[in-house]
């Protein structure tokens, strides 16, 4: 017989979802409203190729490198307060970077970054503990969300720009506006609740598990691939002739292509022997687009934005599901996202940064495509690793 829930399990359910998807709403504009304003800040703070690839970097090191603070953020607050805390860090940083020269930007958008990788950690742990029969779905729904905000981020923050009369620093600022909106929610719905605390670490080290390597691997380089279009499609876009709108654009809408590809491919592979075949087609697709964005005549970028879109969609949303999925209880599958983020989101870290040195150094965009290709088919490799229907620890 089943169990109904009670209304107040059921207002609870209802809130804790609104929560998480007005938290992945931000896990994104600070990173992606960077790109599309990246060359006014170059020219305003006069930063060089290499120095905006530092900036583009910055954040998605930060990711990695905080990303093990997470699990003991939970141990001591409990996941949900933990969540909190870093929501009220992310606006204070997002407010004040543009503001204080520099060094202020890219402190302030290094604290941005860790924030948000502290959060990615936390996200599929509450998703497995408080759904875990619809572990895949939810993953799949708040990938989607977060794809939104991206890309909302992405397509708006030139014109913002030009709205504030041609000045960067408003148009960056303007994302705590969404960031201040998910701390009230947030705030709202974890009063009065109890809020659970994961336990102490367990001897079992998943840093001598090949499966929950393959999963890091796997998820830094599909990372890799997101953080460098992020950072330098509109870039690359406007270097081949697209006007700074429009190169925005392209940007954005290669990121809202993710969102229905964020629920589907999950779904799909759901109702698959394992993920394996997913993991391919989506990386390949990824591949083909930026192929298509760096090398085929501009004229068909529309296509090729659409079919990047897809394909990383598919690849950001079935690594978030593979920490769910790949694990046996929601502590296990926090520790395998802190792990596997940590590790995935230092290595991503160097994509942007790479980019803009091959960039530096050849003065085309060329040798870079060729350095992603090779990106995008060792994730290929990796992938084909962790999709296979196992748990991590299970041996």
């Amino acid at each position: 017989m089943t169990r109904k829930n009670s209304p107040q399990q059921t207002r609870n359910a209802i809130m804790m979802f609104v929560g998480m998807m007005l938290v992945a709403l931000n896990l994104r504009p600070a990173l992606t409203s960077v790109g599309p304003i990246l060359t006014s800040i170059g020219e305003g703070l006069s930063l060089s190729s290499v120095g905006q690839g530092v900036l583009t970097t910055l954040p998605v090191l930060l990711l990695g490198l905080a990303a093990p603070i997470a699990p003991r953020a939970a141990r001591k607050l409990g996941m949900e307060r933990a969540v909190l805390v870093t929501l009220i860090i992310l606006g204070a940083a997002m407010a004040v970077r543009p503001y204080l020269g520099v060094s202020g930007l890219f402190v302030g958008t290094a604290i941005a970054g860790g924030c948000i990788g502290i959060m990615s950690v936390l996200l599929p742990g509450i998703v497995k503990r408080d759904f875990p029969e619809s572990a895949s779905l939810m993953t799949g729904i708040y990938t989607a969300v977060l794809c939104t905000g991206a890309a909302v981020a992405a397509g708006t923050t030139e014109p913002l720009r030009m709205a504030f009369s041609g000045a960067w620093e408003p148009a960056l600022a303007f994302w705590v506006i969404p960031a201040v909106i998910a701390i009230l929610a947030w705030w709202l719905q974890l009063d009065g609740k109890q809020v659970p605390k994961l336990p102490g670490t367990p001897a079992k080290s998943l840093f001598k598990d090949r499966l929950a390597w393959q999963i890091a691997f796997y998820m830094g380089l599909q990372s890799s691939l997101a953080y460098t279009v992020f950072g330098w499609l509109p870039t690359i876009l406007q270097d081949r002739g697209l006007d700074p709108v429009n190169a925005g654009l392209a940007l954005s809408v290669s990121i809202l292509t993710q969102v229905p590809m964020a629920i589907a491919a999950p779904w799909i592979a759901s109702h698959m022997r394992d993920q394996r075949f997913m993991v391919v087609l989506v990386m390949l697709a990824t591949l083909a687009g930026l192929c298509g964005c760096i090398y085929a005549p501009i004229e068909g970028v529309w296509l090729w934005v659409l079919v990047l879109g897809l394909g990383q969609g598919g690849s950001f949303s079935l690594a978030l599901t593979l920490l769910a999925v790949r694990a046996r209880d929601a502590e296990t599958a926090a520790r395998l996202s802190g792990m596997a983020q940590s590790l995935g989101y230092t290595m991503a870290a160097l994509g942007p940064l790479f980019v803009g040195v091959l960039h530096e150094a050849f003065d085309s965009w060329n040798i870079a495509g060729a350095f992603l290709g090779t990106i995008a088919i060792s994730a290929i490799i990796a992938g084909l690793g962790a999709g296979r229907r196992l748990y991590v620890l299970d041996h």
